[in-house]
């Protein structure tokens, strides 16, 4: 199975973007894979994201699906449901579990280790959400048509890693060299299982 990932550079303005859509073989927009790209030299951009960092269990789901997690934060994680529901992981990067806890209450955990955490529910098996614990503020997660948008980088040459639940690669992940430019369009291909 390929996904496709088209990159699109805009031209040169004030903030430059990089728009990244990712499809599945059929052409079909991949929704959670995430794109980080490598923090330039000497940039001192914060590591850290809009919003809260919250992965809730809603209707028996986890709530984003996947969440992109900045190194060193703390997560939270409140319980929407009518149900009590616990949280485990045995990846890598954090291995942990949360007991039982209940409606309207939150229970948190710090990430310190980069990389994927899956998560699941001890009560309910067919729950599945993912954490990308990222060292990188040029991070997104692509969205129901496939698209993330990284903004405020400069022109220049990146590494890049494209990750998906579905990724072929090791850890899920694929490995490139992307350039960003005026007038400059970068097309990549991973391959998924």
């Amino acid at each position: 199975m390929l996904a496709a990932v088209c990159l699109i550079a805009t031209s040169a303005t004030e903030q430059h973007h990089l728009d990244v859509q990712v499809f599945d073989q059929r052409g079909l927009p991949l929704q959670g894979a995430v794109v980080e790209i490598a923090r330039p030299a000497g940039d001192a951009r914060p590591l850290s994201f809009a919003g809260r960092i919250a992965m809730a269990q809603r209707n028996e789901t986890f709530v984003p699906g996947t969440l992109i997690v900045p190194l060193d934060a703390t997560v939270a994680f409140p319980n929407l449901d009518t149900v009590r529901h616990s949280i485990y992981s045995f990846s890598r990067p954090a291995r942990f579990q949360i007991d039982l806890y209940g409606t309207d209450q939150t229970r948190s955990r710090q990430f310190t280790i980069p990389g994927t955490v899956a998560l699941g529910c001890h009560i309910h098996d067919q729950m599945r959400g993912y954490l990308r614990i990222t060292t990188t503020p040029y991070a997104a997660r692509s969205d129901l048509d496939g698209l993330a948008t990284i903004t405020n980088l400069p022109e220049g040459t990146y590494a890049v890693t494209v990750w998906h639940p579905r990724g072929a690669g090791r850890e899920g992940e694929w490995h490139g060299t992307i350039r960003l430019g005026e007038d400059h369009a970068n097309r990549l291909t991973i391959e998924t299982r």
